[in-house]
């Protein structure tokens, strides 16, 4: 799970994939996806026939979304967040912020390494 804004974007369904022709495919090689409110997405599935199997992995996904067919296009409202949702938020990003120290004490080691290095060469 990613971090998300209080609007919508279309990057939020990038991970989900739809099970099309008997395969598992990312939903963006099965329909076009964008943001034409900031609470609303659209799904624009390419063939019709994808449409159930579209709103089916969208409604699966851990994302908390309820889609809507009408035809082709799939609209997926966005919901408010909830406190646990938002405390899910929290954690996500106290791991982002951890992985970013780790790299930040990784980098600031390597270079004193190779200072160190540079200095008993010359």
């Amino acid at each position: 799970m990613g971090l998300r804004a209080g609007r919508a974007n279309p990057a939020m369904l990038e991970p989900i994939m739809v099970d099309a022709y008997g395969s598992k495919m990312p939903l963006n090689q099965v329909g076009n996806v964008s943001a034409p409110e900031s609470r609303l997405l659209t799904v624009s599935v390419w063939d019709a026939s994808m449409a159930p199997a579209v709103e089916k992995a969208i409604r699966e996904s851990d994302l908390g979304l309820n889609p809507m067919a009408e035809g082709g296009l799939i609209r997926v409202p966005i919901p408010d967040l909830s406190e646990e949702r938002r405390k899910d938020m929290v954690k996500v990003a106290a791991r982002y912020a951890e992985a970013c120290k780790v790299a930040m004490r990784n980098i600031r080691r390597d270079g004193i390494e190779i200072a160190r290095k540079a200095e008993k060469k010359g």
